[in-house]
């Protein structure tokens, strides 16, 4: 149990800048949990938001949102959740009263907080506080490595669940990174007949194949639409861009040409331009996804029980929270799949 007189936790102070902080307990509100960290992850969203490059969340912010823990505290009202819980929460944090809340897409709520991500708390600290109604019990036959990857997985999830399914279908996801492997492990869970990788690195390719993809297609060359739609024998039925730049939306709707889906499921750090007569011309869908719903977590926690995912394999580093830096420097190096903050020096 940490010091419950007071807290360190992780701030992105500056770009490239990541420091611990030591400061007061937080207050809990009405109806909020306080919960000790044991891991979280660091999200590919951490990492361009510590580099400034994330088109929403700028510096000065408190990451920390892939999180496992115990609740330590509680007030009010709290949905079932008791103190000593192993837990990870659902940090979209929705107002509940907007016409997207009332019509059960709270995940796009107009009033969206989320935690780590900008809000005032993040769950990369000692302990954090937030809404019980937010938190998940973590299964009892589950690893801690399996709970820390609920959150990130349910990301793709939604992403699948959103573009019709992916049952018998042909499916293309763009770059071999972190996401793109959670993709892969819910169209494979959801019954895909057959999945293309594409990554200019070939590690990651390589790693692409020893999870589980069909075959891998080098994303430098000039012609991988033109590869990919040879490996498949036609079009793709989903393309899911998982890198979200100029060159990879082009591409995606290449393979996607004529009644196909894209999925734009990475983070863009800038604007782009789609073919817009082809889209129209050719009956194709362009749609973004965006996190989950409360339906996308019990998926994935299927998913994850039922061993679509190399849990041990995806979690490749992990450091104490005093050293959090280091944990984004090996997360932003590319060199990983899945960097872990844990509570203490192991």
């Amino acid at each position: 149990m940490v010091n419950l007189s007071n807290r360190r936790r992780v701030c992105v102070t500056a770009p490239n800048t990541v420091e611990i902080v030591s400061e007061a307990l937080p207050q809990l509100a009405e109806g909020e949990a306080l919960v000790e960290m044991i891991v979280a992850g660091v999200c590919g969203s951490d990492v361009h938001g510590a580099s400034g490059h994330h088109p929403i969340m700028k510096p000065p912010y408190f990451p920390g949102h892939e999180v496992v823990g115990r609740v330590v505290a509680l007030t009010g009202s709290t949905a079932g959740i008791e103190v000593g819980d192993l837990v990870t929460p659902e940090p979209t944090l929705s107002c509940g009263t907007c016409k997207m809340c009332r019509t059960d897409r709270s995940n796009i709520c107009e009033n969206l907080e989320f935690l780590g991500c900008g809000y005032r708390e993040g769950g990369m600290a000692d302990v954090f506080s937030v809404p019980a109604s937010r938190l998940h019990k973590i299964p009892a036959d589950f690893s801690l490595n399996a709970a820390v990857l609920i959150e990130p997985l349910a990301t793709p999830v939604h992403a699948v669940r959103i573009a019709g399914g992916v049952h018998g279908k042909t499916v293309v996801i763009l770059g071999c990174g972190t996401i793109g492997l959670m993709v892969l492990a819910a169209a494979r869970a959801g019954g895909a007949s057959k999945i293309i990788m594409t990554d200019m690195l070939e590690s990651k390719r390589a790693r692409a194949l020893d999870f589980g993809a069909d075959a891998v297609v080098d994303a430098a060359n000039s012609t991988v639409a033109t590869d990919v739609r040879e490996l498949l024998g036609e079009s793709a039925d989903v393309v899911f861009d998982c890198v979200s730049v100029q060159s990879t939306v082009a591409t995606a709707c290449e393979m996607a040409d004529r009644g196909g889906s894209v999925v734009i499921v990475g983070v863009p750090t800038r604007d782009v331009t789609v073919p817009l007569p082809f889209l129209q011309d050719h009956q194709m869908r362009l749609l973004g996804a965006a996190t989950y719903m409360p339906e996308d977590y019990a998926e994935s926690i299927r998913i994850l029980r039922d061993g679509w995912v190399n849990v041990d394999a995806m979690i490749t580093n992990s450091y104490p929270l005093e050293r959090a830096a280091e944990a984004f420097a090996a997360a932003s190096s590319g060199n990983e799949v899945k960097v872990l903050v844990t509570a203490a020096e192991a």
